[in-house]
């Protein structure tokens, strides 16, 4: 192990469409990015998940509860995930909701987890890291039942997002982040101690790549640079209207420059199972 503090770089979304399937795997062999949350319930993600696999490139499970796409269970299985037409909430904010109301049953949130964590381990792929769509787990309700998943099933690290913005958004993400990383420490998962692209999502470019490398350098100790990169053209991704700049994100992850900011910040690349427990110690 390496005494240099580990930067793990992580492609969301894989499965989401073709084109952010390819353009993970080519960040992952012309970039820096090491690691990629996998989205299972997605149409893209069984066509694609053999070369997945056999990357080489850290994978872990992004659990899906909210978004475009159905969850693996139905509505008898998940009832306070969905509405009466078996669909998940659109945004976090729906989920949230929910969730401040009492409305989800923290047994659904497992039992579509499990769902979920049992296609990608069919696959093939052992996962390094717990994290979620919209990063939904960043509330109680679900944390709770993610984290006793990861324990049970030997799933080593689970993502902490952080936010820089002092926004009511931004701080609510401070305050539950905090919780977030004590329950991670709690239960002897993995985590980093910084990380930087909740804020940035879908907006990086070389420059702002580099500058939150540096940041994340002077926070100290192992970091996450969360990413989505997604290679052109991609008529698939028309149904996911984010506004995103995915093709910008893959060039300036394959730039020289990153690489070179990486390493002159004393960084090692690495993925979740590359940290080590004294990580968020």
């Amino acid at each position: 192990m390496s005494e240099r503090p580990v930067l793990v770089v992580n492609a969301d979304d894989f499965g989401l469409t073709t084109g952010v399937c390819r353009g993970v795997l080519d960040a992952h062999a012309e970039g820096v990015v090491t690691s990629t949350s996998a989205l299972v319930v997605a149409p893209a993600f069984r066509r694609h998940a053999s070369a997945l696999a056999a990357s080489g490139i850290g994978v872990g499970l992004h659990v899906a509860l909210v978004g475009e796409d159905p969850p693996l269970l139905g509505a008898r299985e998940v009832p306070s995930l969905v509405d009466r037409r078996g669909a998940l909430a659109p945004t976090w904010r729906h989920l949230v909701a929910r969730a401040a109301r009492g409305a989800v049953d923290p047994d659904d949130v497992r039992r579509e987890a499990e769902a979920q964590l049992a296609v990608l381990r069919s696959a093939g792929i052992a996962p390094t890291h717990v994290d979620s769509h919209q990063n939904v787990h960043i509330w109680p309700a679900v944390a709770r039942p993610l984290l006793a998943l990861a324990v049970d099933h030997h799933v080593p690290g689970v993502r902490v997002p952080r936010s820089r913005r002092w926004t009511a958004s931004g701080v609510g993400v401070r305050v539950l982040g905090a919780r977030l990383r004590a329950a991670v420490r709690g239960h002897g998962l993995l985590t980093t101690d910084a990380a930087a692209g909740l804020d940035e999502a879908g907006t990086w470019d070389e420059t702002s790549l580099v500058a939150a490398v540096h940041r994340l350098a002077a926070d100290g100790g192992p970091a996450e640079l969360a990413t989505h990169p997604g290679a052109d053209p991609d008529p698939e991704r028309d149904r996911y209207r984010w506004g995103y700049r995915w093709a910008d994100e893959l060039d300036a992850l394959c730039r020289p420059g990153l690489r070179e900011a990486v390493d002159r910040c004393g960084f090692v690349l690495g993925d979740f199972g590359d940290l080590s427990p004294a990580s968020g110690a």
